[in-house]
Parts: C-alpha cells; sequence; structure tokens
C-alpha cells in the first residue's frame, strides 16, 4: 500500500494538489480504503504522462512543418558543392560557380539501331561532329537531362553538356540585390539572374568545349536561352533544338488587298492611320505603366514578404507542379522527385528564385532589342520543335504555331506525353532528335534543309 500512496502522492504533486490534506487522507485510510484502486491510479499517471507527450508531439510538428519545403527540411541546408553528384563539375563564371555535367560519346557502346537497313545504317554511322548544350527549364535542372544525356553524345559522337543556370540547381547562390545598387547601375557587375547572363554563359560553354559551333537544346523556358544565345552570335549555333518551348508563338496576321490601305488585325478592320496612332498611344502609356511597374515591383521582391511568399508557393504547389507536368504521373518515382527538390537543400535558394523572378519581370537590357516573337522567322539555322500532346504547361498548338513563324523548321508531337518529353518517352525524343540530326548534317538533304517546309 505504501507504493500506492507514494505513487499517489506523485500524481496529486504534480496537479498541486496540498500536500498536507493529502497526508491526512492517507493517515485516516479513507484514501486507501474508499479511493481511486491501483490501477486506476496508474492509469491516471499514465494519462497525465500522456497529455504532456501529445502537447510536446504537436509542438514537435507544428515546428517539423514549417521547417520543410516540400517535403524537404529547412533547418540544415548546405553549400551546393557538398549535394554534387560524383561526376559533377563546377566552373566559376563572373563570379559565379555553375553547375555542370559532361558526357562524352563512348566508342565501344551498342549502337541500338544497328540492325536497320544498310542505307540507313550508313547515315547512322557518320557522326554529327558538334558538342551539344542542354539548357533546362524553370525549376529544372541537370537532373531533368539524366536519361538522355549519354545517348545523346552516341548521336552526336561529340560531348553533350548540361548546367544549371543560376537559381536552380546546384549553381552557387549569389545575393545581387544585396550586393548591387541602385545609384552605381554603370559599375554594378552583371546580373547573374538575367537573360543576359545565361546567355553569356551558354556561349561560354561552347568555349570550354573546344568548339566553333554548338547545337542547343533547350526545355520550356530554357528555349528562350537557346533562342536569344542564337541572335546574340549566330554563327556559334549550328542547330536549335526546342522541346516543349516556353516562347509565345505569334498570332497571325492577314493583310487584304493593297487597294484598301487596311489591314486585318485579330478579325478587327483599322485604318492604317488610326492604327499608327493608336499604337504611340499604347506604347507611351506602357511605357509609363511599365516603369512603375518595375519601381513597386522591386520594391516588393527586396522585402521579405517576397521570400515568404516564394517559400509558401513551392511548399503548396512544387510537387504538384512535377504531377502535372507528366502526361501519367504515375511513371514518377521518389528518385525523380528526390532529383527535383534536391535543390531546396542548398543555402539561400528561396532568395536565389525570388531575384531570379524579379530579373525576369524586370529586365531592362532586352528594350532596347525587339521582342524575341518579332524576330522569328530572322532564324536562319536548322530548327527542331519538339511537344508532347498532352502538355498541359505549353499546349502543343502554341508549339505548332511556333514552328511555323519559324521559316524551315521541323516539327514533332509525341503522343502521350507531357510536359517532358525527354523524362517520360525517352526512347521516342531520341529517335526523333536523331533523324533530325542526321537529316541536317549527314543526309542528301544537307544542302537544302533551309529550303524545306
Amino acid at each position: 500500500m505504501s507504493g500506492v500512496v507514494q505513487l499517489a502522492s506523485q500524481v496529486f504533486h504534480v496537479n498541486n494538489f496540498p500536500h498536507h490534506l493529502f497526508s491526512e487522507v492517507a493517515e485516516s485510510k479513507i484514501f486507501l480504503l474508499h479511493s481511486t484502486p491501483k490501477h486506476a491510479l496508474l492509469q491516471a499517471a499514465s494519462a497525465s504522462s500522456a497529455a504532456d507527450y501529445y502537447g510536446q508531439r504537436v509542438d514537435a510538428k507544428t515546428k517539423q512543418k514549417r521547417r520543410r519545403i516540400a517535403g524537404i527540411d529547412q533547418d540544415e541546408l548546405l553549400d551546393p558543392t557538398l549535394l554534387a553528384d560524383p561526376d559533377s563539375c563546377f566552373c566559376e563564371f563572373k563570379g559565379v560557380m555553375i553547375h555542370h555535367k559532361v558526357c562524352d560519346a563512348d566508342p565501344q557502346a551498342h549502337n541500338p539501331l544497328e540492325n536497320q537497313a544498310p542505307s540507313q545504317l550508313a547515315n547512322q554511322t557518320k557522326t554529327i561532329g558538334f558538342p551539344m548544350i542542354l539548357l533546362h527549364g524553370f525549376g529544372a535542372s541537370v537532373f531533368s537531362w539524366n536519361r538522355v544525356m549519354k545517348p545523346l553524345a552516341q548521336v552526336t559522337g561529340s560531348k553533350v553538356l548540361a548546367f544549371d543556370r543560376p537559381a536552380f540547381g546546384l549553381t552557387s547562390r549569389v545575393n545581387f540585390l544585396k550586393q548591387s545598387s541602385p545609384s552605381n547601375q554603370d559599375t554594378r557587375p552583371l546580373n547573374p539572374y538575367s537573360m543576359a547572363f545565361s546567355v553569356l554563359a551558354t556561349l561560354g560553354f561552347i568555349d570550354l568545349l573546344a568548339a566553333d559551333k554548338a547545337i542547343l537544346v533547350g526545355h520550356s523556358a530554357g528555349s528562350i536561352v537557346a533562342v536569344n544565345s542564337y541572335f546574340e552570335a549566330p554563327e556559334r549555333v549550328a542547330a536549335l533544338i526546342l522541346v516543349a518551348p516556353a516562347i509565345l508563338a505569334p498570332l497571325s496576321v492577314c493583310k487584304v488587298a493593297k487597294g484598301n490601305r487596311l489591314l486585318k488585325v485579330e478579325g478587327n478592320q483599322l485604318g492604317r492611320d488610326d492604327q499608327i496612332q493608336e499604337a504611340q498611344m499604347m506604347k507611351r502609356t506602357a511605357n509609363m505603366l511599365n516603369s512603375l511597374y518595375k519601381k513597386a515591383l522591386s520594391a516588393i521582391l527586396r522585402s521579405a514578404f517576397a521570400v515568404m511568399l516564394v517559400r509558401m508557393i513551392i511548399d503548396r504547389f512544387g510537387i504538384a507542379a512535377i504531377r502535372n507536368a507528366w502526361h501519367d504521373s504515375s511513371q514518377i518515382t521518389d528518385h525523380v522527385l528526390y532529383g527535383y527538390t534536391k535543390p531546396l537543400r542548398t543555402k539561400g535558394w528561396d532568395r536565389a528564385l525570388v531575384e531570379y523572378t524579379a530579373a525576369m519581370l524586370t529586365d531592362s537590357t532586352s528594350e532596347s532589342k525587339l521582342p524575341l516573337v518579332k524576330r522569328l522567322d530572322e532564324i536562319s539555322c536548322p530548327v527542331l520543335i519538339i511537344t508532347g500532346d498532352n502538355d498541359r504547361l505549353v499546349p502543343s498548338w502554341n508549339a505548332e504555331r511556333l514552328s511555323r513563324a519559324i521559316p524551315g523548321s521541323c516539327f514533332e508531337v509525341i503522343k502521350h506525353c507531357g510536359h517532358l518529353p525527354h523524362e517520360e518517352r525517352v526512347e521516342e525524343f531520341l529517335t526523333i532528335v536523331e533523324k533530325f540530326l542526321q537529316k541536317v548534317f549527314s543526309g542528301p538533304e544537307k544542302q537544302g534543309m533551309q529550303g524545306a517546309s
């Protein structure tokens, strides 16, 4: 009985029960004879401990939820170099350590198409001779290309390089907004999150590969980098391959008879003079609004609110966006999810994503150039456009319209495929790319490719 009294004393003591009253009850034996039996006291003590434990668990879960973004622990973020793979490489470019990987052709590798007809095999034995640079899309990284890098190296007979653009993958995060100041815009370094930086980095990697030209393969937003790189140095680009290109295709404009002196724009007929006057007024208004918009946006993006918003968006929609990019999301493995969320373990990933967004939305360097959509008909190198028939992010009809805007471009649709043909339909993707390259660089149509429709 003394053990029961002792246990009860502890329970009541924990609950601030007056000790002298408990002693009186115990001494009069009322407690021992008529109060709670031993197993009930044990249950009471257990319940008290369980309540404390439950409270601790709730607090721990709340803290854990706050510290995880898209399932990735945010308590111990690492330097990108510590997350590198065995085949990862890093090089310094304008103050940024750029993560990249390189695959070379294996002369001993088995050719999966070696059993084809001799006439086809003759073309396939010819190497393309140009290296290839792979440019990932928004939110992706070198990981996105891991299933096609080696096969593409076999197709080209040369090196294939993929690199992480700043703000993505394992490329170092630079706090550009903090380092730069609006008062010294003439002397501050090039914004690593700008399109101009990505273009110069792309051309720099052509030099790194010791090549005069390279084939640029861009996926989604990476296609914008590829096309801009072409316009920056067309003599350095052997061909463009645009995969699910996130480039807004131009709307078709039909001209009516010359004598009418009218233009038909999206179904509306406007007099030429009225159209010019309206366009000038709209341009002045747009420039004024654009200036105000950029100032306001810059102030917002320099705040802590922007970082918090980015973290919230990635946490809530990041995994869903990955699944939505596939035609068949059941094919997405844990390995794929890990590859896409791994960069969330790097220091400063959230701030870098904010700065990338700011650079894309407030870029002033492109204002002196014609919009990309108005220069597409100037592209003269071979172009291949690949899209999935069930791309929910960049519709296939936009890719088809884009192919009509680029003279002589080839257009291919992969069935039962979403936004990631090079991940979801690897074999079909490689077959299309190989046939295109063989046709352009090794086939009989090599000289007349640009005249084809």
